[in-house]
């Protein structure tokens, strides 16, 4: 029988969080491996031309200024901005029912843009291809079956019976994660009863790279700029996330392309002009999800594993990726003192650090969505006067962009 392979750390899910902190761990100089369940080759796969709605992928996120410092601060940052991303310097919101609007601008705040939205295939292939430059030992295509611990460290078992070892597990594989089930770690979570609309659509007018926000009483719809470009001209791709409430939501997947395009020409108020074309739908249920710890003996969660939250405000991935930076910064103090990785008091600083901040994210997102779902008329009038008072209150306005964007701490 082979011996198990040994680890400082194990990471469990090459997304977007868990490779950034396998790559992250291996630059401290700890032995890493990670474990991802897809095949390696279509991770590096090339994305499409960026011509028809069809070339991009539906899944993309909005990633903030700190974000792209973590990524740049692990070489991987370069490897985004060689392939197709979309930085944005202006942000619309608006409420549906009433005059309310609030416009963020970058260049009033005296930065170059609000973020970048990038297809969540194109942050994983540039992952993936600085951690083929790195040390860690990437295992892909196969499946982990088990968990057991032991004596201060912890064993995974592939489905092939290989064995890994290791005195730090991390767990990145996702909302239904099964390290976290396996190591008996609770969530507090509640349906939202909506689901999440996804696809790509070409618009008649330039989005002038801006992302466009919409909140109705069923569920906020944002169109999220995208690079591409026809006949040489660029800013008519759109990834749209249109969440509504289930009924309403199975009821727009069932249109037509030509009435699905009609319907959110009108939900977004023709604001970008009639659609030209629009890509393969996809709904997903939304799902609120918190881990009521993020540590155990010997283990650590971070990303969706941790926390995911309703997509109105795009933090998901901002969220993991301060998770991993927590966790970076404390196992590399640990390192530097000459204490063990898998240390409790390190863990638990981990998890000090995160654990009120993710809640207070999640707080304050379940509060804008029961905000604007309640339709009554003296509430729409706080709210729209309330969007139009900040809209005038720039010092306060651009505060609050910024720690969006991850510029204060």
């Amino acid at each position: 029988m082979t011996e198990p392979l040994q680890f400082d750390v194990v990471v469990v899910g090459g997304g977007m969080t868990g490779s950034a902190l396998a790559l992250g761990l291996s630059q401290q100089g700890w032995q890493v491996a990670l474990i991802e369940a897809a095949e390696l080759e279509p991770l590096l796969a090339e994305p499409g031309s960026a011509t028809t709605v069809d070339d991009f992928e539906p899944r993309v996120s909005a990633i903030s200024a700190a974000s792209q410092r973590l990524l740049a601060d692990l070489g991987a940052w370069p490897n985004v901005a060689r392939q197709r991303h979309c930085p944005y310097s202006g942000m619309t919101v608006w409420d549906a029912d009433g005059t309310g609007r609030i416009y963020f601008d970058a260049a009033s705040m005296g930065v170059a843009e609000l973020g970048a939205i990038v297809e969540n295939r194109v942050l994983v292939r540039a992952l993936f291809l600085a951690l083929a430059d790195s040390s860690v030992t990437v295992f892909s295509g196969v499946a982990v079956t088990g968990m057991t611990g032991a004596d201060g460290e912890r064993t995974l078992t592939f489905a092939d019976g290989r064995k890994l070892v290791a005195r730090l597990v991390v767990a990145a594989d996702g909302a239904q994660s099964r390290v976290r089930q396996w190591a008996g770690l609770p969530t507090r979570e509640w349906d939202y009863d909506q689901q999440a609309i996804v696809c790509t659509v070409q618009t008649e007018q330039s989005h002038d790279y801006t992302a466009w926000q919409r909140f109705s009483p069923t569920g906020p719809l944002a169109f999220l700029p995208l690079q591409g470009s026809i006949d040489g001209e660029g800013g008519h791709f759109c990834s749209i996330v249109w969440s509504q409430d289930t009924d309403e939501a199975r009821r727009l997947m069932a249109l037509s392309d030509a009435d699905f395009s009609a319907e959110l020409e009108a939900a977004i108020e023709r604001q970008l002009g009639g659609l030209k074309a629009v890509s393969r739908r996809w709904a997903f249920p939304l799902r609120q999800r918190h881990a009521k710890e993020y540590i155990a003996d010997g283990l650590a969660l971070v990303g969706d594993a941790a926390h995911t939250i309703h997509p109105l405000a795009g933090q998901g991935v901002n969220l993991g990726y301060a998770d991993v930076r927590a966790l970076l910064e404390e196992l590399e103090r640990a390192r530097g003192m000459e204490v063990a990785v898998n240390d409790p008091l390190v863990l638990a600083r981990y998890q000090r650090r995160r654990k009120g901040d993710n809640l207070a994210m999640m707080a304050a997102m379940e509060g804008f969505k029961q905000l604007f779902a309640r339709d009554e008329l003296p509430l729409r009038w706080i709210r729209n006067a309330g969007m139009r008072w900040l809209d005038r209150a720039e010092p306060l306005k651009h505060r609050i962009a910024a720690q969006a964007m991850g510029l204060l701490p």
